[in-house]
Parts: structure tokens; C-alpha cells; sequence
């Protein structure tokens, strides 16, 4: 009976991967705007950065996601977007808020010495933020970062409630045919264990890959 739950599930999975995937690259992208935003001499900017990691760390996800895929279609907004669109764009947007700040503290942590050191050695600036104070940025962000990322795995059992049909969708919908709460929880519970700790083996790798680089530029 097991191997009869197994095929469902794992369309569910693949969902699950594919929403993690996508939400975790835009999440990436959004805090790294986010955190050089908190770090510009433009208030204007600073102020938009903050705007937007409050609202969006001090509210809870699923509302996000509520707001997004039922608030957005009605006047006067008029924006419908898929309950795929949502879910990616509601946890990236979530998960990004808190990443700004991994990264701006990342980011600062980078000695002033070496970036007095570039300047006096008349580096220029973009060469000097790519080579110098990113790759140190990443490895210091890394250890937070994978933390953060597995916070989005997790986060992905919400969008069952906007009729995504990722991994916690199905197996509600097992639970309800078969009534094997026990066996379809327990394949669920595992197999988001299992996707939690290839993102840290990824990350991991990221970071020994980031830091041999790292040192082979302080050499």
C-alpha cells in the first residue's frame, strides 16, 4: 500500500522542488538589491529597502500569499497571476526580506582595511566590490543563508491553501482517500528531510568552493 502512495507524493515533491527552486533564486536576487539598497548614501533608497523588509518580515506568510492570489484580482488592482506565480513570488518576496538583512551584515563584515587596501592600490570600484568584497560577503552569508533556505522549503507546505498541488497538497489528499494518516505523514515528513539536507550539502559545497577562492585571493 506504501508503494501505492510513493507516485502521488512524489508529483507533489517535484512542485515542491520546482517552487523552492525558483523562489530561492528571486530571493537571492531580491536581498542582494535589498541589502546594497540599505547600504547607499540615497535615502531614498535606504527607505524603500526598509519599507519593504518590514512589511514583509513583520507580517505573517500566509497572508502574503492570501493577498497575492485573492486580494490582487479584485478592484482596483486587477492583477491575477497563477497560484504558481504566487507561491513563487509570495516566498521569494518573504524570504528575501530577511536575506537583505543577512546580507548587508555580510557585507559590512568585510574588513575596511582590504577595501583601503584596493582603493590605495587604485582597484576600480566594480572590480573591487566583485573580487574583494562579494566573494568574502557570500562565505559570511553562506552559514544564514542555508537557514533561511530551508525556512522557504518549509514554507512551501502554505501554498496547498492557494490550490498548489505541491507535496503537502497531495498528501492531504491521500490522508482524506486512504485515511493513513500515519504512513502518508510520515513518507512527507521524510521526504521534506531529505530536500532540507541536499540544500545543505549544496550550500555547504557553495561555501568550501567560495572559501578556497577566498583564500587563494588573500594569497
Amino acid at each position: 500500500m506504501i508503494v501505492e502512495l510513493l507516485p502521488l507524493l512524489l508529483q507533489g515533491a517535484t512542485v515542491t522542488i520546482q517552487i523552492t527552486l525558483l523562489a530561492s533564486v528571486l530571493a537571492i536576487v531580491l536581498a542582494f538589491i535589498a541589502a546594497l539598497a540599505k547600504l547607499s548614501p540615497l535615502r531614498s533608497l535606504r527607505w524603500l529597502a526598509n519599507i519593504y523588509i518590514e512589511v514583509f518580515r513583520g507580517t505573517s506568510l500566509l497572508v502574503q500569499l492570501f493577498w497575492l492570489y485573492f486580494v490582487l484580482p479584485l478592484p482596483p488592482f486587477n492583477i491575477t497571476m497563477t497560484s504558481f506565480t504566487v507561491a513563487v513570488l509570495g516566498l521569494s518576496l518573504h524570504i528575501g526580506a530577511y536575506g537583505a538583512e543577512v546580507m548587508r551584515g555580510a557585507l559590512s563584515s568585510v574588513p575596511r582595511g582590504q577595501i583601503e587596501a584596493a582603493i590605495a592600490l587604485n582597484i576600480p570600484p566594480f572590480r573591487r566590490f566583485f573580487h574583494i568584497v562579494l566573494p568574502q560577503a557570500i562565505v559570511n552569508a553562506i552559514p544564514p543563508g542555508t537557514n533561511l533556505l530551508i525556512e522557504l522549503l518549509k514554507g512551501t507546505s502554505l501554498v496547498s491553501l492557494i490550490t498548489m498541488a505541491d507535496l503537502t497538497f497531495r498528501a492531504n489528499q491521500l490522508v482524506q482517500l486512504t485515511f493513513l494518516s500515519r504512513e502518508v505523514f510520515g513518507i512527507t515528513l521524510l521526504i521534506y528531510f531529505v530536500l532540507a539536507q541536499c540544500i545543505n550539502f549544496a550550500m555547504r559545497m557553495l561555501a568550501r568552493r567560495f572559501s578556497r577562492g577566498t583564500m587563494r585571493g588573500n594569497h
